[in-house]
C-alpha cells in the first residue's frame, strides 16, 4: 500500500509540475497578448473540482494525461463570427503562434533551469561515461565475443555515427535491440569494421552487446566487523589492482569470491595516494566476501553560475537531438516500442526518483520536461504542434483555412490522440506480461 501511495504521490508531483509549467506558458502569453483564458485544466474530460477567478475556470479534470488552456475563440472557425477584442482569432498569426509555442518553450526552459541548478550543486556521476569508449571487459558468450571484439579496442562509430564517449555508445546500442549494427573500431593503430548482432534484455527490450569500459571499482560502504574494515578499507577508496594485476568493476567481485581464506593485496587509490592493503576474504556460502558495497568510480562535477547554464544548454541540446533520433528509429523499426514510457512507467520512475532524493527528482523532471516540450511540437492535430503547423501553412498561403478543413484536421487529430493514449497505456501493461504483446493473443 505504501508503494502504491508513494507511486501516486510521485506521479502527481511530476505531472503537476510539468502540466503547470506547460500550460502556464500558454496562459501567461495569452494574457500578455490580451486573449481571454476561459479554462486552465489539469487533465482532460469531465471537470472534477476547481474554482473560478475572473474569466478563468481553474479545474482538475478526470483523465490525467496532460492538461489544457481554453482561450476565447479557440477552435471556433465560423468566418462571419463577431470577434471581441480579447478573442484569440482577433489576434494576428504571429501572436497566436507565440501563444501556441510557449508551452513547449516553457518545458524546455524548465529542463535547462533544473539541469543548471544540478550542475551548480554538483552531483556524483560514473566517471567512465565521459571517457573514450575503449573496451575493458567482454562478457563470455556475448554478441561482442561472437563478433570477435578485443580488449583495448576503441569504438569510433556505430552505424556510421561517431561516438566519443561510453555514454554515446550505451545510447546507440541500448536503442538497437536484436539489430545488426556496424562498428568501426581502432585496433593496434588500424581502423577496422566489425558487424555485431545485438540481443534484447529486460522488459524494456534494451539492446545488449556485452562489451564494457575500463570501469574502476569504488567502495561505497564498508560493513562493520568485516575483513574490509579490519584491513582499513574506507568508503571512497578506488580499487586499482589485485596482487599487482589491474582489475575492473566486472572482474573484482569474481576474484574476491575465488579467494576465500587467502590473503590478497589490493592496490587502492585513496585521495590520490596509492596504498597496498592486504585483506583476507572470509568464506560465506563457499565464496569469498570482504564486506563492501561497490559501485563504479564516480566523480563530482560542479560548475560556476554561467558555466552551469552553459553546460545545461549543451547537455539539453544533445538530449533534444537524442529524442528526435529515437523517434526516427521508432518509426523506421530500429528502436522498440517497449522503450516508450506511458503514464504507468512515468509513475514508477517518478517514485524511484522520489526515493533517491530531491536532486534525482529534479533530474527526472528535467528529462521528462524536455521530452514533453519536444513531443508537443510534432504536427499532430491535438498537440500544440498541430495548431502551429496550421498557422505556419496559413502564413505561407496568406489566408485562413475554412471551418471544414479545420474541423477535419481536428477530427483526425482526436482519433490519433485516442489511439496514442490507448497504445501507451497498453504498452505499459504488456511490459509486465510474461510474453509481452503475445500474451494478449488467444493462441
Amino acid at each position: 500500500m505504501g508503494t502504491i501511495l508513494g507511486t501516486i504521490l510521485a506521479f502527481l508531483i511530476v505531472f503537476g509540475i510539468l502540466v503547470f509549467i506547460h500550460e502556464f506558458g500558454h496562459f501567461f502569453t495569452a494574457k500578455l497578448m490580451g486573449i481571454r483564458v476561459e479554462v486552465f485544466s489539469f487533465g482532460y474530460g469531465k471537470r472534477l473540482l476547481g474554482f473560478k477567478k475572473g474569466d478563468t475556470d481553474y479545474r482538475i479534470s478526470l483523465v490525467p494525461m496532460g492538461g489544457y488552456v481554453k482561450m476565447l475563440g479557440e477552435g471556433m472557425f465560423e468566418p462571419d463570427r463577431a470577434l471581441a477584442p480579447d478573442d484569440m482569432m482577433s489576434k494576428n498569426r504571429a501572436q497566436r503562434l507565440l501563444v501556441m509555442v510557449m508551452g513547449s518553450i516553457m518545458n524546455i526552459l524548465l529542463a535547462i533551469g533544473l539541469v543548471a541548478v544540478i550542475n551548480g550543486i554538483g552531483v556524483p556521476a560514473p566517471e567512465y561515461q565521459d571517457q573514450k569508449p575503449v573496451v575493458g571487459h567482454i562478457d563470455p558468450g556475448s554478441p561482442a565475443e561472437k563478433a570477435d571484439l578485443k580488449i583495448d579496442d576503441e569504438i569510433l562509430s556505430i552505424n556510421g555515427r561517431k561516438v566519443g564517449t561510453w555514454s554515446d555508445v550505451e545510447i546507440a546500442v541500448g536503442t538497437k535491440p536484436d539489430k545488426v549494427i556496424m562498428l568501426e573500431v581502432l585496433r593496434n593503430g588500424a581502423i577496422m569494421p566489425v558487424e555485431l548482432k545485438t540481443e534484447s534484455v529486460s522488459r524494456y527490450e534494451m539492446g545488449y552487446a556485452g562489451f564494457r569500459g575500463k570501469i574502476l571499482t569504488q567502495i561505497r560502504l564498508v560493513t562493520a566487523g568485516s575483513p574490509a574494515e579490519k584491513a582499513g578499507l574506507k568508503p571512497g577508496d578506488v580499487i586499482l589492482t589485485v596482487d599487482g594485476a589491474p582489475v575492473f568493476f566486472y572482474t573484482f567481485i569474481p576474484i574476491i569470491e575465488k579467494n576465500a581464506g587467502k590473503e590478497i593485496v589490493l592496490g587502492v587509490d585513496r585521495g590520490g595516494q596509492v596504498l597496498d592493503v592486504p585483506v583476507t576474504p572470509r568464506s560465506e556460502g563457499n565464496v569469498g566476501k570482504i564486506g563492501i558495497l561497490q559501485e563504479a568510480k564516480s566523480i563530482t562535477r560542479k560548475y560556476g553560475f554561467f558555466a552551469a547554464i552553459s553546460e545545461s544548454f549543451r547537455s539539453n541540446l544533445k538530449n533534444f537531438f537524442l529524442v528526435i533520433r529515437f523517434l526516427k528509429d521508432l518509426f523506421t523499426g530500429q528502436a522498440s516500442t517497449r522503450q516508450l514510457g506511458g503514464p504507468l512507467e512515468i509513475a514508477n520512475f517518478s517514485y524511484a526518483a522520489l526515493r533517491m532524493g530531491w536532486l534525482a527528482m529534479m533530474s527526472w523532471i528535467a528529462i521528462i520536461s524536455l521530452q514533453l516540450g519536444v513531443l508537443n511540437l510534432f504536427p499532430i492535430p491535438v498537440f500544440d504542434g498541430g495548431q502551429i503547423f496550421v498557422l505556419l501553412l496559413e502564413s505561407v498561403f496568406r489566408k485562413d483555412f475554412g471551418p471544414k478543413v479545420r474541423q477535419i484536421w481536428m477530427q483526425v487529430g482526436f482519433v490519433i490522440f485516442v489511439f496514442l493514449v490507448a497504445f501507451v497505456i497498453l504498452n505499459d501493461i504488456v511490459k509486465r506480461l510474461p510474453h509481452g504483446w503475445g500474451s494478449l493473443l488467444p493462441f
